[in-house]
């Protein structure tokens, strides 16, 4: 099974060139780069020849750009007018990279509770409209699951695509496998008070075509390496075995990496990485039993 891990808390700190370096040498086989944030590389003028001389980086290791995380973030005017706009290089970038896939989170605005059928046609509105970079470029959308903060008691509640039966239903109304896949947060199922492996088997085989993988503390979107949080991750593999999941184990687990110093950012980058060859190979024994 391939496994990857995105890029974003490598690269803010050494530059998107050291932190696939950085990857590569911890022995990923695979990266999801993250193309939200620190992303000047992928807006400058020479966005081409950064795209080929960091997919020559990874060919050369053997390894391949799997997966692509989309901008997102600043609320619902700086997503739709600020971000959304860069998503025909979003694509053009991801192209060139080799990436098969790319998350794409959905609209969201204001207050979730009461609002769910007028943001659901707002969202099948939105991907529906992104088909044709999808087309163009050969890159298939992942829809992924999302929370937000209760305004009275500030903490994590439900968002778009939260609840699993909510996220099948948005990957169904499209209606189109072609362009559309579905990409499970874990970390966010469990952060809405679900048990991630009862989501896994909600959406199963035929929806399901992504992961972010990432443990959490079922208060706190923490973001860290798997066993470090309060997710049972037997019962997830389990889960990923028992519908015959076909998709990649990617990483959305860096924030572990916030603390260590520049110099001990190998050991620890290491770490992860056989964290995650041992969660995607505990999968691949399972799914063979």
């Amino acid at each position: 099974m391939l496994y990857s891990c995105q890029t974003c808390h490598l690269a803010s700190r050494l530059g998107i060139h050291a932190a696939v370096d950085a990857m590569l040498d911890a022995g990923y086989p695979a990266l999801d780069i993250s193309l939200f944030g620190n992303n000047g590389f992928m807006l400058a003028d020479d966005w081409k020849e950064t795209a080929q001389s960091l997919r020559g980086k990874a060919e050369a290791r053997g390894a391949v750009f799997n997966q692509a995380h989309a901008p997102f973030g600043g609320g619902y005017d700086h997503y739709t007018k600020v971000l959304i706009p860069t998503f025909p290089r979003v694509f053009e970038f991801c192209e060139e990279l080799g990436v098969r896939q790319i998350v794409v989170h959905p609209l969201q605005q204001g207050r979730y509770y009461g609002r769910e059928r007028e943001l659901f046609d707002m969202n099948m509105d939105f991907y529906r409209s992104l088909i044709p970079l999808s087309d163009k470029h050969g890159i298939k959308i992942a829809i992924e699951n999302m929370w937000q903060t209760h305004p009275v008691t500030h903490r994590i509640c439900d968002d778009v695509c939260a609840n699993p039966h909510e996220l099948a239903a948005y990957f169904d109304t499209l209606n189109d496998p072609e362009h559309f896949t579905v990409c499970l947060d874990i970390g966010h199922v469990a952060l809405c008070g679900r048990e991630p492996e009862d989501a896994i088997r909600v959406l199963g085989h035929d929806r399901l075509g992504a992961l972010h993988v990432h443990d959490v503390d079922y208060v706190n979107d923490l973001h860290t390496i798997p066993y470090l949080g309060r997710v049972n991750w037997n019962s997830v593999v389990q889960a990923l075995a028992d519908i015959g999941y076909q998709g990649e184990f990617t990483m959305e687990s860096d924030a572990f990496l916030a603390r260590y110093p520049e110099d001990f950012l190998p050991v620890a980058t290491r770490f992860m990485a056989d964290t995650t060859r041992y969660l995607a190979e505990k999968l691949e024994d399972l799914r063979q039993i």
